[in-house]
């Protein structure tokens, strides 16, 4: 037995018997008051013991120590599967990648700076009574918000100069997500209309040749023949129809018609049909769709405009009376962080004597607000810029900035890959900031792949040796140096550079042709005109918030698809040449799947050849089973206790909910009877239980399965198992699931676009999913790539550079070619990080 002295000060975490899912009861001394690395292999089990046993742990006894009432009203961590942890500090975690926000979220609500901006509104401004007078600030409005003596005459003001009492708006009155939101718009700060050139794209068409778009809509086929008995001729260009003729097909009134409806058999009936005109079949069917595909269909219709009353800024008009150094709330809004710490300044030149105080305590609460932002290099940002337009590297960091801003001392940070979404000189601030987590007393575990956030780090520890089952061991662990040292690992030849980084053998761009999209105005790109190979790996690379993700997502992938499907182009796309380019995938790394009901063995439609398979034996024959009693999705074949998952939840009340194997089935999803059908010795259930790899050899006399499973082993994924739930998969497995349909065929004149594909990818992954790449392109497949990894950058075939920075100071295409191109010119952030990179690993 240790016996320790009563000054003993631990320096390190000790992790005794951890389990977590491929965890093999691994023992382990994570060092306190450091920053220590995480890395290994994608599903080598690097989160597992990270996210699934330290900070679940962490968490877990954090909200022990607080009220049964209160933790009933928080969603609680389920206890981890580890024997003990010793020595843990109280814990946060930065999940991998934030949500998307939502349409209401903007930089102000994500900081929580419009919070702050709200109350210096309600409390420091400028006010204005009801006949005109303008009040310079005072003290008064704070003194009327919290009045204890009635309701009826909290935040009541008395006009100094004509004596009218009025209601001062509060910080809640602010809020546009609330009662501040403009009457118009509801806060959006945008109005979505019909297009009526999207519902007639091309009037020389006839009404009989489809020339209204919307009368095409499932549902709207028979307003041809009502629209005869209107009296409008369906038979002439829509160009050539009178005013009164073209009135009545855009605004004609609802009205039922009888018309001959023809069957057939050549016979006919009278039926009495509603009439829609072309506006209202597209209001009509978006009230009573749910089908994502004709919601879709319908978006095209509608055009977004800013709303012309609170010009979108989301706030109600009425609030531009208050007034901060002659500036309203919308205005304000419109600053970017930077303007915005300088406004503070301005505020405190501008207030009298008596309410220094207080606006030294409200400018002092924003200022420190902004701090954590600034130094992540997001100080370009406006405060009114929607949520939802930020890329991911800027949304990592403003979760980032959140969770450190507080700057505590004594806490265990837990980063489940900050990197992502960040460039290699966004990465150098990042490691900045981590670094002074440290210094302050904290000790910090980062999940990551960039060798740059693993070089810099004091301490290593790396899972494997592999994935899934091969993996859950700890192969090395140490100080980079003597990692860089160690014949084990599986990192250390991307630490020294003594790993082959180039695995596509690079093309001369453009023998194939020409895509290129013209964009005149959108978010901070103006008049850009961007090129990209046929039939070539494209990297579109830059600074975080440089406008990649406008230039393709935004801009190329409309413009293409409304290209292809004859459409009309977005209004700020002058021009787009497609080059041949038939069909667009995106594919990104979102989960597959809802729940668990989804797997590796339905989504690879692999389930669906092997039901048939059972369903043909003889004992399945004899008892009348058909396929789908061997699905567990169906109550034929699913276990009635647990449904066909598998599992059951146990409610617990105040204790987190509690998810344990179900004790009829066991984990096998079926029915006992259906488990009694084997083919070839096994049951479906210890199919779906085998690996893709032992899968492949069970099935060689089954090509439909096994050539399947082939694919799925080529792609690097053969550790998963059939059974395996999708939306448990990284984001790397979840990509490479997505193609696994596409590499069977040809694909010439499909554009497959990536949106940063190397998200959760070690190294050794990533030159897997080049190998993915390489099939695919060899199959004469288009591939555009958004991304910052350097080896995906470092293997292009043609590069589109944006910058020079992110936000207003990006938007520009800085340089263009191949790699080495990139590299030696000194216009491109990247190519000085990407001549590093290559030199390292003798390429340059």
């Amino acid at each position: 037995m240790t016996i320790r002295h009563k000054n003993y000060i631990p320096d390190n975490i000790e992790v005794i018997g951890a389990n977590a899912n491929n965890l093999k009861n691994i023992n382990v001394d994570i060092p306190l008051n450091s920053f220590v690395a995480i890395t290994g292999v994608s599903g080598s089990g690097k989160s597992s013991l990270a996210m699934d046993t330290v900070y679940a742990e962490g968490a877990r006894k954090y909200l022990n120590a607080l009220s049964t009432y209160t933790r009933r009203r928080i969603t609680q961590m389920g206890r981890s599967d580890v024997k003990d942890i010793k020595n843990l500090p109280s814990t946060i975690a930065l999940r991998q990648r934030p949500v998307v926000p939502g349409v209401r979220s903007t930089v102000g609500t994500m900081t929580e700076s419009l919070n702050i901006l709200r109350l210096m509104f309600s409390r420091l401004a400028s006010v204005v009574c009801p006949n005109g007078h303008r009040l310079k600030p005072t003290l008064k409005i704070s003194e009327v918000m919290d009045l204890p003596t009635s309701d009826e005459d909290m935040g009541m003001m008395t006009c100094p100069v004509c004596g009218a009492k009025f209601m001062t708006f509060s910080a809640e009155d602010f809020a546009f997500n609330s009662d501040g939101a403009c009457p118009t718009c509801q806060g959006t700060g945008f109005l979505k209309e019909i297009e009526i050139d999207k519902i007639i794209p091309d009037k020389n068409l006839s009404i009989d040749d489809g020339a209204i778009r919307s009368w095409n809509l499932p549902g709207r086929t028979l307003q041809k023949d009502i629209i005869k008995e209107l009296g409008v001729r369906t038979d002439v260009p829509f160009k050539d129809l009178t005013a009164k003729e073209k009135e009545i097909v855009v605004n004609g009134k609802e009205q039922k018609k009888e018309i001959l409806v023809p069957t057939k058999t050549g016979r006919s009936f009278r039926l009495n049909a509603l009439y829609e005109n072309a506006v209202m079949a597209v209001k009509n069917s978006l009230k009573s769709t749910k089908n994502e595909n004709t919601l879709a269909r319908l978006e095209r219709f509608y055009s977004e405009k800013v709303c012309p009353d609170c010009h979108g800024s989301r706030f109600n008009p009425k609030l531009f009376s208050n007034q901060l150094v002659d500036k309203n709330i919308a205005e304000v809004s419109q600053f970017t962080i930077s303007e915005l710490q300088s406004f503070c300044t301005d505020i405190m030149n501008w207030l009298p004597n008596e309410m220094q105080a207080l606006g030294k305590n409200l400018t002092t609460e924003l200022l420190d607000l902004l701090a954590p932002i600034v130094d992540l290099g997001l100080n370009y940002l406006s405060i009114s810029r929607a949520g939802n337009t930020l890329s991911t590297g800027e949304l990592q960091r403003i979760q980032l900035a959140r969770t450190i801003r507080n700057q505590m001392t004594g806490v265990l940070y837990v980063l489940d890959e900050p990197s992502v979404g960040l460039h290699a000189a966004n990465v150098a601030g990042l490691i900045k900031i981590l670094r002074e987590l440290v210094q302050l007393g904290n000790s910090l575990i980062v999940v990551d792949h960039d060798t740059s956030i693993i070089a810099a780090a004091d301490y290593v520890i790396e899972i494997g040796p592999d994935s899934g089952k091969d993996g859950g061991n700890v192969i090395t662990q140490g100080t980079v140096a003597e990692i860089k040292e160690h014949p084990n690992s599986v990192v250390q030849p991307y630490l020294t550079g003594k790993a082959d980084i180039l695995k596509h053998k690079q093309t001369k761009p453009f023998t194939k042709g020409t895509i290129s999209v013209e964009i005149s105005d959108r978010y901070n790109i103006h008049n850009m005109t961007a090129k990209f190979s046929k039939e070539s790996l494209n990297v579109v690379s830059g600074m975080s918030g440089s406008g990649k993700t406008t230039l393709i997502f935004d801009s190329l992938l409309p413009a293409l698809k409304d290209k292809i499907d004859g459409e009309q182009l977005p209004k700020f796309v002058q021009n787009v040449d497609p080059a041949g380019i038939k069909n667009i995938v995106t594919v990104d790394s979102v989960p597959i799947g809802k729940n668990v009901r989804s797997t590796v063995g339905t989504y690879t439609k692999v389930l669906d050849h092997l039901r048939k398979i059972f369903a043909q034996t003889a004992a399945a024959k004899a008892k009348k089973f058909t396929p789908t009693y061997f699905s567990y999705n169906n109550k034929q074949g699913a276990c009635p206790n647990c449904g066909g998952t598998g599992v059951i939840t146990l409610d617990i009340q105040y204790l987190p909910d509690m998810v344990q194997t179900c004790p009829v089935c066991h984990g096998n999803r079926y029915k006992k009877e259906i488990l009694e059908i084997e083919w070839q010795g096994k049951n479906i259930a210890e199919i779906l239980d085998m690996s893709v790899k032992e899968a492949a050899e069970f099935f060689k006399e089954e090509p439909k399965i096994k050539n399947t499973l082939d694919v799925l082993n080529s792609m690097g994924l053969s550790y998963l198992k059939l059974g395996e739930s999708t939306p448990t998969l990284s984001g790397g497995e979840a990509q490479r699931m997505k193609l696994v349909t596409y590499m069977k065929h040809s694909q010439k004149n499909q554009l497959f676009i990536f949106d940063e594909p190397s998200v959760g990818l070690h190294p050794k992954d990533v030159g897997v999913l080049l190998d993915v790449f390489n099939k695919l392109l060899k199959r004469h497949a288009t591939i555009i790539v958004i991304e910052h990894d350097l080896d995906i950058i470092a293997n292009a075939d043609y590069i589109n550079d944006l910058g020079p920075e992110g936000g207003i100071n990006g938007g520009k295409i800085v340089a263009t070619g191949t790699p080495k191109t990139i590299a030696n010119n000194s216009s491109s952030l990247t190519g000085k990080y990407l001549k590093e990179h290559l030199q390292l690993f003798n390429e340059y």
